[in-house]
């Protein structure tokens, strides 16, 4: 049998471990034997008249438990809530898979065919990210992606400019 220590209510679960009315934690108290009933008691009855409120979108509201200031609520989509969304990391993913390509085909000038539009994916992949990051993902993506496509475009240039020039 457990006891609420602040409002004095006792439960017979013991798989309990807080107050249902005011959610204080109950301790466990010495086992008391029900009392002894007679034969010309009646037997006890409960309150049928009131329905019992199983669904706990019927529960009263109770406010957010407070730990040193910080609510303890779990965020929207955290701990599979339904509606929870991925981000979307695609042209982050696009604008690294381009930059790639554009390295190992850098002598064939493939950094101007694949790295700008690497950079300029990228670019766009990280603005996305930066103004929406709970819808878009892959910022760290977008800059690689961004990074070296611009790397290798410079390169092709120069293998081009040079090629013309020797």
């Amino acid at each position: 049998m457990k006891k609420c220590l602040r409002c004095g209510q006792t439960y017979s679960d013991n798989t309990l471990n807080f107050c249902l009315s005011d959610g204080e934690l109950l301790v466990e108290t010495a086992y008391e034997p029900p009392p002894t009933q007679f034969a010309d008691d009646s037997p006890p009855t409960l309150l049928m008249n009131q329905p019992r409120v199983t669904n706990p979108i019927d529960w009263p509201q109770s406010s957010p438990i407070q730990w040193q200031g910080q609510s303890m609520t779990p965020a929207a989509g955290q701990y599979g809530i339904a509606g929870y969304t991925p981000q979307n990391q695609t042209l982050a993913t696009w604008s690294l898979i381009l930059a790639v390509s554009s390295f190992f085909l850098v002598c064939c000038a493939g950094g101007v065919w694949l790295g700008l539009p690497a950079a300029i994916v990228g670019f766009i992949a990280m603005r996305k990210a930066d103004d929406s990051p709970a819808r878009y993902g892959g910022r760290g993506m977008a800059i690689a992606g961004m990074i070296l496509g611009i790397i290798t475009f410079i390169i092709s240039i120069f293998i081009l400019i040079f090629g013309q020039l020797s």
